[in-house]
């Protein structure tokens, strides 16, 4: 019998009737042993995940059969298994266990683990396993909504998405998906869907940006960032029509220019930045590949893509948000546009 499915028979015997939670979230419904903060269920059309609460113990054939040793130091571990399940585990927070069709997690959360660190990993990380291996393909992003359409900040790790999200929220705009952004055609447009009603931030940023009003909660043992929940008119609950994807530029180069700059991207210069923006490249295969090829493609053709730089300072992000806005404005002149330092317009 497959391990993942040895697994999760055998934790349903022990649990047998235990109560069902029942959510949306980047348009998925998620079925769950646990209680989760997500929305209560609405229409979810794009997929289906169950998630199973299991104790460590039914985790240890997972391990053995992926020749993981338990004593390594490595804060992230990943492996393929024979019958096409997937194995993920991030030390301090927790360990889960994708089907091979996506439509099943078996989770464990740690003990000295928060039940917020451990819902960011498993409806972040752990779920866009899930979401490829149903043929959806969900990218490196946080959307915010801008005049009801979606604006995306496409960019790796600490290429600061999420506090050039929370100052638009200061600004009065609403979150959309905060690291994880799920996309989908319909009717000649994008639509783009809610994540979890949260953003991560450092404390610095939080304190600025969002004040006293929420109760934050550390991400991980090897960070300061915090996990701040948002209340129901900082967040949209709904899909939201795509406008714009602004990749970010990397930090270090953005920083030696002292201006902000919006450019139009190619088509060939879009596609390559929406395959780097990809936010799962462990799974990969000629099928996937494909797949990838074919919607970053379309996306493209559909899509303004254009690259956002600005330094890395707080004091610029207000040039930011109002060169995006006027970016935005159909009336203004398509192509690259500047807003100079302030030493430059003085």
């Amino acid at each position: 019998m497959a391990v993942e499915t040895a697994m999760s028979s055998a934790w349903r015997r022990d649990v047998g009737g235990a109560p069902r939670y029942r959510y949306c979230v980047y348009g998925v419904v998620v079925v769950s042993d646990i209680p989760l903060a997500l929305p209560e269920y609405s229409n979810g059309s794009l997929g289906y995940v169950e998630l199973i609460d299991a104790p460590a113990s039914v985790f240890l054939a997972a391990l053995d059969s992926a020749g993981i040793d338990p004593r390594s130091d490595s804060w992230y571990r990943y492996a393929s298994l024979h019958d096409g399940s997937t194995y993920v585990r991030w030390d301090n927070v927790g360990q889960f266990l994708v089907a091979r069709d996506g439509r099943r997690i078996t989770c464990h959360k740690f003990e000295n683990a928060s039940s917020e660190s451990f819902q960011v990993y498993l409806l972040g990380q752990a779920l866009s396993f899930a979401l490829v291996k149903q043929r959806l393909e969900p990218l490196h992003a946080t959307a915010v909504v801008v005049n009801d359409e979606a604006v995306a900040f496409l960019g790796n790790n600490a290429f600061g998405k999420s506090t050039l999200a929370a100052y638009f929220l200061e600004a009065g705009h609403r979150l959309l998906t905060d690291d994880l952004l799920v996309l989908q055609e319909c009717s000649d447009r994008i639509l783009a869907y809610p994540g979890p009603p949260r953003i991560k931030l450092f404390p610095r940023i939080a304190s600025r940006f969002l004040g006293r009003t929420v109760h934050p909660v550390t991400l991980n043992t090897e960070t300061d960032k915090l996990i701040l929940p948002l209340d129901e008119q900082r967040v949209s609950a709904t899909p939201v029509a795509l406008k714009r994807i602004y990749s970010l530029a990397v930090p270090r180069e953005a920083c030696r220019r002292p201006d902000v700059s919006i450019e139009t991207l190619s088509p060939r210069e879009a596609f390559m930045e929406l395959v780097r923006g990809a936010f799962n490249r462990r799974l990969v295969s000629p099928l996937r590949l494909e797949r990838q090829l074919d919607a970053m493609t379309k996306l493209t053709e559909l899509i303004s893509i254009k690259k956002l730089s600005y330094p890395r300072t707080i004091a610029r992000l207000d040039d930011v948000r109002r060169m995006v806005l006027a970016d935005l404005d159909p009336a203004v002149e398509k192509g690259a546009q500047r807003w100079p330092s302030p030493s430059q317009s003085a």
